[in-house]
């Protein structure tokens, strides 16, 4: 792989002593089983590819080291070396622990093989996506500008939606998992990028990255199921204000971003005493910074720049209203469908108890649902419409999940376990199904 020397500069100004410092945050690689160092580790995407004989080439100036952070031994919940977990989930009761281990060395050997091929082709692709990304943005704006003219309006608002959108998806999320580490490059690292969404990065990597991705859809572990506000399966007791359900998710939508801030605070863990009061106001501070600094870009400095041009203030604020918002219905709509429909299971904490590498993935295959669709659908959902391989392989390149998905599906058919998948609208719609079930007591 070549690259510029400004990206060489700026990573020999990432990984030198001077920096080096600034780089003690865990480490922002999702949750995934470890490799070749016992079953509690889990090893960066960059050192997993040097151990496997990738075949990117490192730039001269970068150290063959990546920074080394607390997370590699803070990761929550170690897997079990051999034998199973005290209950297996029904759709894998059918599966032997031989089986279960089988499985589990047939993807690690599909990710290894991403792993081998993976080099200038991925990173040029990324860096095209960022670019594309923000000429659209720019564009965008500036059409916004004159937005007391209709066409202008329109185009300025789509093109921004359009921008935001692939920043939260298919960049901003995959970057924060840290898919693009192997790079080194300071401008694409989970360690450094700061995406356009009110949730600070840090705080989605800790509530996401490590804590959802372990703990996918186990209840009372995975605080994702229901983000503390829905009910969205049996197994959670319910309330009278469940009855509120849809009402919750259809308000939800539109402000999805905040809904995200809110719950990264984790004040039912604050409630609980598991996490301090001081935590919470550092914490309340940073995504206040945050906030302010979303609200200055989209609600301030476009229409105020609109306002003094061409007297478009007014309508530059609604555009880019409507573009987040946009934006949060659609990444709403997304994850949801990627969690939430019919067919995706849920776990009991029995379940999890004992489980080995093999157990982990069965869990995270029958726990997740994919979207089908054209590849420009899968681009606009950040490839999230390939969760299930994204729930098995969180550190690989995003642009590999189509070719990935194409065997895991061989897998899944091979040893008896269901692969959820449809079009868009039928996830959408059951989804919605399942909330507005959820919302009365289950039947007896």
């Amino acid at each position: 792989m070549t690259v510029t020397s400004k990206h060489q500069k700026a990573t020999e100004k990432l990984f030198s002593g001077a920096r080096q410092a600034s780089i003690t945050e865990p480490d922002t690689v999702s949750w995934a089983p470890g490799r070749g160092r016992g079953p509690d580790t889990n090893a960066p995407a960059e050192q997993a590819a040097e151990s496997q004989g990738s075949t990117e080439t490192t730039p001269q100036t970068t150290p063959q080291t990546a920074p080394q952070t607390q997370a590699q031994t803070v990761r929550p919940g170690a897997l079990a070396a051999t034998g199973s977990p005290a209950v297996r989930p029904p759709a894998a009761q059918h599966l032997s622990d031989e089986q279960v281990a089988e499985l589990g060395r047939e993807l690690d050997a599909v990710r290894d093989s991403v792993l081998a091929q993976r080099g200038a082709t991925d990173a040029a692709y990324i860096r095209r996506v960022i670019r594309w990304q923000r000429a659209l943005e720019v564009g965008g704006r500036a059409c916004l500008l004159g937005a007391n003219n209709k066409v202008a309006w329109t185009a300025g608002t789509a093109m921004l939606t359009v921008a935001k959108i692939i920043e939260n998806m298919e960049i901003g999320h995959n970057v924060l998992h840290g898919q693009w580490d192997w790079m080194r490059d300071p401008d694409i690292h989970s360690t450094t990028w700061e995406w356009d969404f009110v949730t600070p990065s840090k705080a989605w990597q800790n509530t996401h990255n490590d804590m959802h991705h372990r703990w996918t859809n186990v209840i009372g572990k995975d605080r994702d199921v229901g983000y503390n506000v829905l009910r969205v399966d049996r197994d959670q007791p319910w309330e009278p204000k469940h009855i509120l359900n849809p009402v919750i998710n259809a308000g939800l939508a539109p402000v999805f971003e905040w809904g995200i801030a809110l719950y990264d605070l984790e004040l039912d863990r604050v409630k609980t005493g598991e996490k301090s009061k001081s935590e919470l106001m550092r914490d309340l501070k940073t995504v206040g910074l945050k906030a302010a600094k979303q609200f200055a870009k989209d609600y301030a400095a476009t229409p105020v720049a609109a306002q003094i041009l061409t007297g478009s203030g007014k309508s530059a604020l609604l555009g880019t209203v409507a573009a987040n918002g946009l934006r949060n219905i659609w990444a709403h709509a997304v994850i949801f469908c990627g969690h939430f429909p019919e067919g995706a299971e849920t776990f009991t904490e029995e379940m999890v108890e004992g489980e080995t590498r093999g157990d982990w993935y069965v869990r995270q295959m029958i726990g997740s649902a994919n979207i089908s669709g054209s590849q420009a659908m899968h681009f606009m959902t950040g490839n999230l419409s390939h969760q299930v391989e994204h729930h098995l392989f969180p550190d690989l390149p995003s642009n590999r999940y189509a070719e990935v998905a194409v065997q895991v599906r061989e897998i899944c058919e091979r040893y008896g376990l269901p692969y959820n998948t449809g079009p868009l609208h039928r996830q959408v719609g059951s989804t919605w199904g399942k909330i507005f079930r959820l919302a009365l007591p289950n039947r007896r």
